[in-house]
């Protein structure tokens, strides 16, 4: 009478991750999945031995570059010169600019070395953005 664990075990259909190129982020978007190339990596917060870290690194992939905001543990995985997969990433605002993070929702991996180059020309952190509130009329 015992169901056999596969037979039982439905298996939800999962879809393929979409990658996007980051000359496609926009502000407040947030569900990206990204390869790109770490060019730098700056620890700009460290609290205690281990307690809070955060860095800024540069990453980037053929369409253009980005600014990263890795947390703890991730710091550890984003040096300058690998390659990472960032899954489920969204986009922050800080002072007018846009900001790449992983939350506890995403995912980052270390990937294999990427063969594209990165078009380091078009950084959209430099690009401020201005909040505007639209009032019907």
């Amino acid at each position: 009478m015992a169901a056999n664990a596969e037979q039982s075990g439905t298996k939800q259909g999962l879809r393929k991750p979409v990658f996007v190129k980051i000359d496609a982020l926009k502000p407040g978007t947030n569900g990206h999945n990204l390869a790109v190339k770490v060019l730098s990596s700056n620890t700009v917060l460290q609290k205690g031995r281990s307690a809070s870290r955060i860095a800024e690194c540069l990453v980037g992939d053929e369409t253009g570059v980005i600014v990263f905001t890795a947390r703890n543990d991730q710091v550890d995985m984003v040096k300058a010169g690998t390659t990472v997969i960032l899954r489920n990433a969204k986009i922050d605002m800080f002072k007018g600019s846009m900001r790449l993070a992983v939350d506890k929702w995403g995912r980052i991996e270390v990937a294999e070395p990427a063969s594209f180059e990165v078009k380091e020309g078009n950084n959209l952190s430099l690009v401020e953005y201005e909040l505007v509130n639209v009032v019907d009329q």
